[in-house]
């Protein structure tokens, strides 16, 4: 065991001090390993972030990892009362301590604005929306609790709209006139960002007894209330199950009740959604990397033929072939373990770069995830790789070295 571990430290020390002989050398043939492992861990790191950018937009428009929504239609003759819907959903919600319920209704209102009266898009939200589905602001803030007991009802505006009111700022406490059968002044509170270029008018209220917010259907009735529940992922089916069969058996024989998912990770079944992303990301690392570890196998074999009449004159004092197959390969290792931790310093830089960050997030991204400890040990360990195998054919080489080759060269 002694003369294992002596033996692998003489390699290093040889390894090293090889590397120190041959620095400009060294450092021509490990730029491109540095390059290829920085070029690696960055496409690794900006991978994390546009799947980070590609998922929060995914919850923006479908909620989080488990959204379900729940809708009720009669089946027959009679006629739903939202009233009732509204009251079991939410009397089921607390039996079953579901946290993150809102109402998802959608609507249009008439707002009065400067150009004239305007039909613009409404949606009835309870504060919980918000978070649910990563609502981001503008300006101001989204609802809070105790919004609903307002005088005048806390309005939460887009972008759109905004511009439209003429950008007031929110500290202001600007108004919005909603007209029709039950006109009121509406208080803006919030103005999202908008989500896509182009994106209409629209405004976001809270439930209330006081404002007739139920649309109503071709035939003359208030059409049921939409409402949406995030559970968790891993008992969502199962918990949405018993949503379902407690508001049906609540609601009558009369009414049809439907719970569906419609969060982005519904879609993708027992797969990874991001799978392509991950594939694509993997390929153009490897290849990157194996163009660098190919430059570095030609050095290395040009060197190796140089040092021919050095590894003989080893041989002859002695020096055994798994020694100087060791010594030779740990040259490439030491040498690619340094680029890689340089490559690594580059590719933290770049990815953590705010103008990187902005340019690959297209500001969709609220929560920007930290460089990822995966991608520094996937680029350490691509070096490592790369040097032991750009070292393995000159190793080779070397140990086919004979003595008398050190009187030939």
């Amino acid at each position: 065991m002694t003369g294992l571990l002596s033996s692998v430290v003489g390699a290093f020390v040889e390894a090293w001090s090889e590397l120190r002989v041959n620095k400009l050398r060294v450092l021509l043939s490990l730029v491109g390993v540095a390059v290829a492992v920085a070029a690696l861990t960055a496409v690794v790191g900006l991978g994390s972030l546009a799947e980070q950018s590609t998922r929060e937009s995914s919850e923006k428009s479908g909620g989080r990892p488990a959204t379900y929504t729940v809708s009720a239609y009669t089946t027959g003759a009679g006629v739903l009362d939202p009233a009732l819907v509204d009251r079991e959903f939410r009397s089921t919600m607390s039996r079953y301590d579901v946290t993150w319920a809102s109402e998802a209704l959608y609507t249009t209102r008439s707002v009065q604005l400067p150009g004239g009266l305007t039909d613009v898009s409404a949606q009835i939200v309870d504060p919980e929306y918000g978070e649910m589905h990563r609502v981001a602001l503008a300006e101001g803030s989204w609802f809070v609790d105790g919004d609903e007991r307002r005088m005048a009802p806390a309005v939460v505006v887009n972008e759109a709209l905004w511009e439209q009111l003429g950008r007031p700022p929110v500290s202001s406490h600007p108004t919005l006139q909603l007209r029709g059968a039950d006109s009121a002044t509406g208080v803006v509170v919030g103005v999202t960002a908008a989500l896509y270029e182009g994106e209409g008018p629209a405004i976001f209220l809270l439930p209330s007894d006081e404002l007739d917010l139920v649309p109503v259907s071709q035939g003359g009735y208030p059409e049921s209330p939409q409402y949406e529940m995030w559970l968790p992922p891993g008992s969502g089916d199962e918990l949405s199950a018993m949503v379902q069969g407690n508001l049906a058996a609540a609601l009558g024989d009369d009414v049809q009740v439907d719970v569906s998912r419609t969060d982005y990770a519904a879609y993708a079944g027992d797969t990874d959604p991001f799978l392509p992303i991950k594939l694509t990301i993997t390929g153009v690392g490897v290849l990157v990397l194996l163009l660098g570890g190919l430059g570095l196998v030609n050095i290395a074999l040009v060197t190796v033929r140089q040092r021919i009449r050095e590894i003989g004159v080893r041989r002859s004092f002695g020096a055994t072939a798994p020694r100087v197959f060791f010594s030779v390969m740990l040259e490439s290792v030491a040498g690619t373990v340094v680029a890689g931790v340089v490559g690594v310093m580059v590719a933290v830089l770049v990815v953590q770069n705010g103008t990187v960050q902005g340019f690959i997030a297209q500001g969709a991204v609220d929560d920007l995830p930290a460089f990822p400890i995966t991608a520094a040990l996937i680029g350490l360990g691509s070096a490592t790789v790369i040097g032991a195998v750009a070292g393995l054919l000159p190793a080779l080489v070397a140990v086919r070295v004979k003595v008398i080759d050190a009187i030939r060269y």
